[in-house]
């Protein structure tokens, strides 16, 4: 009778007084939370072709403690059925695609969790879950890929093995393209099996925002492609190009001639998965000639066709300079010392600048400037303060030695000359694109003015001089009228002296509306210094840009300033 009484008192207690708390309890102990993945935005080129993009995805997990022999409902015959989970192993390893043997091993032991599979497609998840025997679930996730694989890789970049960004866009853009991941909380029973009419509630993820490039991915690809041809023919350790539009500052290819594919990133080496062509500085060399002529025309110390006595070597400051041909003493126009690349008469020119006017027209023409384009890596490069150049290097900055700046820091600079003495900022980021559909514009900075438009305008005849009767014929595109300067310097070695050469070719087009600027650059060519130049790779690469934009041919005759 006591007995009775305390388990009469228990039943009271539990049922009449705590009747919520209890189911609460039990309810609780069922419940379970797991997290619906956000879908990462994706990657587009100009054209909206999809460089990069997440896709749906399940991973199949199994409680094994649960897993044994079980009943199933049979709604043909109305009745439990006993199940064997033997058999049930079986259908999973065919629907898996897996052996019997791998998946078994999966499934069966005492780990309250494992993974059976992962990334599976939704298809297969569907089958999965239609099995419905105890303690296996599937668990949404998303998988990303890169359809155009190399094509852009490096600005593109990838996501480590953990799904954290690395690299490219996908690293800087990460807090746009991640999204926000949601919550889904359901009940289930004490075989593992959700229980569908019990609680279900969730929390929609928001998905990440799509970012747009200004990049052309047909052209990326073209770039790509013959920048890496040349390196090969050259035996060079790199190579590098550079196509901008001059109007916009909007890059439409920042190639490299090795690229990272984001879907296998380690089969590239460490070093040459970033942009190169935005990450790595060297000395220009003679295209900074470009910068300095333009700052003496602006600064009325010369003109295209003033002449010069050119003697074979120039002293200055008890600093002397030559020519990388030997030559006599000569007669050249301004447009002639530019053609020929002397650097004996740029020297005479530049000399009449003072310190603080060379070092204002570079930083005017975004040289030492940090280019922010939206990838990892972009440098300034070098550009010492007046005050502390030596007594050469004051006057090597003058023909590109003595300062570093990137292939993109040269395509900005001529694209400013193309664009009428007008700087607009290097532009990759076009437009971040909302889930549905919404476009939010990067705006285009303000251009900030380095020259005059009519100084813009005589150092477009001496580039197309150049380009017609210099050393810029190698480059020169068919049936276009087109401005070009060539530059060759020595290039660092890691002991702090150099070890061989870095040669360049910069060119606009057309010239009748300048548009379009492409800069190749090439490091360490193997062979004779004179023998080689850029000019082939960028003749092929301005060509495709100007086809790509239906630019049409030009029908004026080209500007020919007298060289002597």
């Amino acid at each position: 009778m006591v007995l009775l009484v305390i388990l009469g008192a228990r039943l009271f207690q539990l049922q009449g007084l705590d009747t919520a708390g209890m189911a609460q309890a039990a309810v609780d102990k069922r419940l379970r939370t797991s997290e619906i993945p956000a879908l990462r935005g994706e990657i587009l080129d100009a054209d909206n072709t999809v460089l990069a993009r997440s896709v749906q995805r399940f991973d199949i997990v199994v409680d094994q403690r649960l897993v044994e022999d079980f009943e199933r409902f049979n709604p043909k015959t109305k009745r439990l059925e006993q199940v064997k989970i033997d058999g049930e192993i079986k259908k999973l390893a065919g629907i898996l695609g897996q052996d019997v043997e791998t998946v078994t091993k999966a499934v069966v032991g005492d780990l309250p969790f494992n993974y059976v599979a992962k990334s599976v497609t939704p298809d297969i998840q569907e089958k999965v879950e239609n099995l419905a025997f105890p303690g296996l679930q599937s668990r949404e996730t998303t998988t990303r890929s890169y359809p155009m694989g190399q094509v852009a890789g490096s600005i593109v970049g990838f996501l480590g093995s953990d799904g954290s960004p690395l690299e490219g866009i996908e690293a800087t853009q990460q807090d746009l393209l991640a999204g926000t991941s949601g919550e889904r909380t359901f009940e289930i029973g004490a075989d593992g099996i959700r229980i569908p009419v019990a609680t279900n509630e969730e929390t929609p993820a928001e998905d990440g925002q799509s970012v747009r490039l200004t990049l052309n991915s047909d052209l990326q690809w073209y770039a790509q492609e013959a920048i890496a041809a040349q390196v090969k023919e050259y035996g060079a350790e790199y190579g590098t190009i550079v196509a901008m539009n001059a109007k916009t500052g909007d890059i439409i290819a920042l190639a490299d001639s090795e690229t990272v594919d984001p879907n296998d990133p380690g089969a590239t080496k460490d070093g040459m998965r970033q942009s190169l062509a935005a990450t790595r500085a060297f000395e220009p060399g003679s295209t900074t000639k470009m910068i300095t002529m333009a700052a003496a025309i602006e600064e009325g110390i010369t003109t295209p066709t003033t002449k010069y006595k050119i003697p074979p070597k120039y002293t200055v400051n008890n600093e002397t300079f030559t020519d990388a041909l030997p030559h006599g003493t000569e007669t050249r126009t301004t447009a002639g010392i530019f053609a020929k690349s002397l650097n004996t008469g740029t020297v005479m020119i530049g000399e009449q600048l003072t310190r603080q006017q060379r070092y204002d027209y570079l930083r005017r023409f975004g040289i030492g400037e940090e280019y922010d384009i939206g990838i990892p890596g972009t440098t300034p490069g070098l550009l010492a303060a007046p005050e502390q150049w030596d007594g050469r290097q004051e006057f090597t900055v003058l023909f590109g030695q003595g300062l570093a700046q990137t292939a993109l820091h040269t395509a900005a600079a001529y694209a400013t000359i193309a664009n009428g003495g007008v700087r607009m900022e290097p532009r990759l980021i076009d437009a971040y694109i909302d889930p549905d559909g919404t476009e939010h514009e990067v705006p285009r900075e303000e251009g900030s003015r380095a020259v005059s438009n009519e100084t813009a305008d005589q150092v477009q005849d001496m580039l197309e001089t150049m380009a017609n009767q210099g050393g810029g014929l190698p480059g020169k595109v068919e049936d276009y009228r087109m401005g070009a300067k060539t530059g060759t310097a020595e290039a660092p070695s890691d002991d702090g002296g150099f070890s061989g050469y870095t040669i360049s070719y910069a060119g606009i087009a057309p010239m009748e509306d300048p548009e379009y600027v492409v800069v190749a650059t090439i490091q360490r060519p193997k062979g004779g210094v004179f023998s080689l130049t850029a000019g082939p790779v960028f003749k092929k690469v301005m060509g495709q840009v100007l086809s790509t934009y239906n630019v049409p041919p030009s029908d004026t005759k080209p500007v020919k300033l007298p060289l002597e």
